[in-house]
C-alpha cells in the first residue's frame, strides 16, 4: 500500500474538488455534480463555492441554471443540511437521505409540540398553498399556517418547511427580490430521474464522493454525508469487491482513492501556487472529519472557532493560507503569515480579482 505525504494528499483532494492544480469546470452543473453538492444555508457562499470551481462564469451566469434551465435545485440534502445539487441528483438525494435525516429530526419535532398529525396538515396547507399562489417565501407560508390554526411562531414554521422539503414535497423556487422563495416540487423539476435506490444508492453516493475528495476514508463519508459509519463501510466493501479502489496511507491511517485516478500519484506540481477563495462552510473544508490536512494547527480556531463555525479560507494548493471576507465589494484578506511570498500574493491577488469580477457582474 502506497504512502502518500501531506502536499500529495491535498492535491489529490483539491484536484479532485476543482480548486487546486489548475483544475475547474466550465459550467455551474458540471462543478456542482462532481462535488456531489455545494453547501447553500448561505446564498451568497453557496454562489461562491460554484464560482471558485469554474471558469468565466459570473454570479448572473449561475442564477439562470437554478430557476430557468433548473438543473440546479436547493433543498436540505447532506447532513440534513441545505445544498444546491444538480436536478438529475435531486430524487435519489432525497429518497436517500430525506427519510433519515427524518428520523433524526423526529425528537426536536416532538420538543416543539409538533407530532406527526399537526405536520401532515401543515405539509398539506404549505403544498396547497404553492399550487394555489405559485412561489412563496417562507414568511407568507408561515402567514399560511397561522391562519390555518398551525404553529407559526418561533422555529416552527422553519421545521414544517423542511420537513415537506426531506420528503420531496417542495424545494426552493426562485428569488424574489432578494428573498427565497418555495414550490411544489413535481410542478418545478417534473421530469428529474429516479436514480439508484437501497444500498446501491449508498454506493453510488461513496463512489460520487471519492472522486471529488479521495484519497478519504469511510468515515469521512460518514461525517461528511451524515449516513452511519456502517452504511459507509458496507459500501467501501462493495467498491472494493468492484475494484475501483486505490488502497493508499494518509498519516497512518488508510484511506481510498477512486483506482481511475491512480496517475494522478505521480503529477508534478504546479509552478505557481494556485490559490482559491473558499467560502465559508465549503466542502473541501467540511468534507473530513479532521481538517488537519488542509489547515495548520496552529491556526485552526481562525478557520473553525466553534459553535459549529466554519469561515472563509484562502486557500493556497490545497492548504489553508488565511481568511477572507467580503466588504465594500472587494475581498478583505487577512494571511496567517502577513509576509507573503511574492508567488502567493500574485495568486491571491489574482483570486481577489476573479471573485470580485463573478460577484459583482452578478
Amino acid at each position: 500500500m502506497r504512502a502518500l505525504d501531506d502536499d500529495q494528499v491535498r492535491a489529490l483532494r483539491s484536484r479532485g474538488q476543482g480548486i487546486g492544480g489548475g483544475v475547474t469546470f466550465p459550467t455551474a452543473a458540471e462543478a456542482v455534480e462532481r462535488v456531489v453538492g455545494v453547501q447553500a444555508q448561505d446564498a451568497r457562499a453557496g454562489l461562491v463555492g460554484i464560482g471558485v470551481r469554474t471558469r468565466d462564469l459570473t454570479a448572473a451566469d449561475v442564477r439562470p441554471a437554478l430557476e430557468e434551465d433548473r438543473t440546479l435545485v436547493r433543498s436540505w440534502f447532506l447532513r440534513g443540511t441545505l445544498h444546491t445539487v444538480t436536478s438529475a441528483d435531486l430524487r435519489w438525494l432525497l429518497a436517500l437521505l430525506g427519510p433519515h435525516f427524518l428520523r433524526l429530526s423526529a425528537r426536536r419535532l416532538r420538543e416543539l409540540g409538533l407530532d406527526e398529525a399537526l405536520c401532515d396538515r401543515a405539509e398539506t396547507v404549505i403544498t396547497n398553498t404553492l399550487a394555489t399562489h405559485g412561489p412563496s417565501t417562507r414568511a407568507e407560508l408561515t402567514g399560511h399556517l397561522a391562519t390555518a390554526g398551525l404553529p407559526a411562531q418561533g422555529q416552527a414554521p422553519f421545521h414544517l418547511i423542511r420537513r415537506a422539503a426531506l420528503r420531496g414535497r417542495i424545494c426552493f423556487g426562485p428569488d424574489r427580490d432578494g428573498d427565497a422563495t418555495y414550490v411544489v416540487l413535481a410542478d418545478w423539476l417534473p421530469d428529474a430521474p429516479e436514480g439508484p435506490a437501497g444500498d446501491g444508492a449508498v454506493t453510488e453516493l461513496a463512489r460520487r464522493y471519492l472522486r471529488a475528495h479521495g484519497p478519504a476514508a469511510p468515515e469521512d463519508f460518514a461525517g461528511w454525508s451524515g449516513l452511519p459509519v456502517t452504511a459507509a463501510r458496507r459500501a467501501w466493501r462493495a467498491l472494493d469487491t468492484s475494484g475501483e479502489l486505490l488502497h493508499v496511507r494518509v498519516r497512518d491511517q488508510d484511506c481510498a482513492l477512486p483506482a481511475d485516478r491512480a496517475a494522478e500519484l505521480d503529477l508534478a506540481p504546479p509552478p505557481a501556487p494556485d490559490v482559491r477563495l473558499l467560502p465559508a462552510y465549503d466542502n473541501y473544508l467540511v468534507g473530513y472529519r479532521s481538517t488537519a490536512l488542509s489547515v495548520p494547527a496552529a491556526h485552526e480556531k481562525r478557520i473553525r472557532p466553534g459553535g459549529g463555525q466554519i469561515h472563509a479560507a484562502v486557500l493556497a494548493d490545497g492548504l489553508a493560507r488565511g481568511t477572507w471576507s467580503w466588504r465594500r465589494g472587494r475581498a478583505d484578506v487577512t494571511l496567517f503569515d502577513p509576509s507573503p511570498t511574492p508567488a502567493l500574493a500574485e495568486g491571491i491577488a489574482t483570486a481577489s480579482a476573479e471573485l470580485s469580477r463573478f460577484l459583482r457582474a452578478g
